[in-house]
């Protein structure tokens, strides 16, 4: 038996840091599902081993040890006493962009386990994910979501508005751990989630693209100037608003709709990955 999920990638809308505790930064961050998703195929096993696969986007020598998604199956395993998988995950989310692709990626995992061997409540998996990373929990959904604390805290957002995107991905990354602390040397006022969330909900994506922000946007274009060259890139085409994603390096821009998505995109001539999309 085997079986076949799609991993989706997020945004974060907007990221402010409310705080630290226990030596973790506080978050408060809206996000929301992207229709770029990386491919996971799983396989039953009848011993408990878990054998992984990885194509795509430079992962092919990831070791073992380092992959979010084999620690997710083996505490699968571990927890409700299964057996294993052979897993192949086919990578479209590139790396190091802040687009949650390992987080993405554990959780399919786990929902791939569990359509596999039918093992865990709903409550359960949430307990596993949150153990696994701090957005994974989030990840298992997806969606409109407000994410607080380390971003273990959802809170899910009721709306059907369809946003469409264009995101430039600079070819180098940006440390997660670097990014964080450059921000505490140089820290802003935390901006919060209501403005754009109101404006999610009554749909309204004028205010909606004024109300994208990223607190980390200006520590990550210093460690990596290819993020302020996408941003000013972006905000050339005039949209509604721009803003990076997670700690980099992605960043999108927010249009009307779809048909702008694809003008902009068929008149980039810069030199980064350039991907259009909307939310799921």
């Amino acid at each position: 038996m085997s079986v076949r999920v799609k991993a989706y990638a997020k945004l974060n809308l907007t990221l402010s840091i409310t705080g630290s505790s226990g030596g973790y930064h506080m978050l408060d961050s809206l996000v929301c599902s992207v229709d770029l998703f990386d491919l996971i195929v799983l396989k039953k096993r009848k011993d408990d081993k878990v054998i992984i696969q990885m194509h795509g986007q430079g992962t092919e020598l990831l070791p073992y040890d380092e992959n979010n998604a084999a620690r997710a199956a083996e505490s699968y395993i571990n927890t409700f006493g299964t057996c294993g998988a052979d897993i192949t995950i086919y990578k479209n989310i590139p790396l190091g962009a802040g687009l949650g692709g390992s987080s993405a990626d554990a959780a399919g995992v786990l929902i791939g386990m569990t359509k596999l061997y039918g093992a865990g409540s709903e409550r359960e998996l949430k307990e596993l994910a949150a153990s696994l990373g701090s957005d994974t929990g989030y990840m298992l959904t997806g969606g409109y979501a407000r994410l607080l604390g380390r971003g273990d805290k959802v809170e899910y957002i009721d709306s059907k508005l369809k946003l469409d995107f264009l995101l430039l991905k600079p070819n180098g990354g940006v440390s997660t751990a670097e990014c964080y602390k450059l921000y505490d040397s140089m820290p802003q006022a935390a901006i919060g989630s209501e403005s754009a969330i109101h404006a999610l909900i009554s749909g309204d994506r004028a205010t909606l693209g004024a109300c994208l922000n990223n607190a980390l946007y200006a520590p990550a274009a210093i460690l990596n100037p290819e993020v302020k060259t996408a941003y000013e890139e972006l905000e050339a085409f005039s949209p509604l608003g721009v803003c990076m994603t997670g700690s980099g390096s992605a960043v999108f821009a927010l249009f009307e709709n779809a048909e702008f998505c694809r003008w902009a995109q068929s008149r980039y001539k810069g030199k980064f990955k350039c991907i259009q999309l909307k939310t799921i």
